[in-house]
């Protein structure tokens, strides 16, 4: 999934509870929504496909998994606890969108890690600097 549709089905569905739950929209800041439910691809694009696109060649890595979205959950019951701030848990909220809008469960191997192995599958397509110069050009093509 592209950047908007992150954006907007995470919005969608914070707005269509928060129509039956008011109360949502004071205790749920949608911006750290935004940004959490944007935080895997921030994380794993340039790390996948950029840095270690020699070896891993894949945007899909260490911020897709359900290790690393428990982890920041488990950040946020800490910090919600010693301080009462929710937006670590709100992070962890649109993070867990996120993986529910790629699909993670057809990538089992990559939700789950590292419960199935260690490695990361490898990603066929464009890397590194060719990836880049594509992203680039795509961005400023006729819609």
């Amino acid at each position: 999934m592209l950047l908007f549709g992150h954006i907007g089905v995470t919005l969608g569905v914070f707005f269509g509870f928060a129509f039956f739950i008011p109360q949502l929209r004071t205790i749920i800041d949608p911006t750290y929504l935004v940004i959490g439910s944007l935080l895997p691809d921030l994380i794993d694009k340039p790390l996948g496909m950029v840095i270690f696109s020699s070896t891993i060649a894949n945007g899909r890595i260490i911020a897709h998994t359900l290790l690393f979205s428990f982890t920041l959950f488990l950040t946020g019951l800490y910090l919600y606890d010693k301080r009462g701030d929710i937006k670590v848990l709100t992070l962890a909220a649109g993070s867990i969108f996120h993986l529910m809008e790629d699909q993670m469960w057809t990538s089992p191997r990559t939700l789950f890690w590292p419960l199935l192995g260690w490695r990361f599958r490898k990603n066929p397509h464009q890397t590194g600097l060719k990836y880049l110069i594509t992203l680039f050009k795509r961005s400023f093509r006729e819609l």
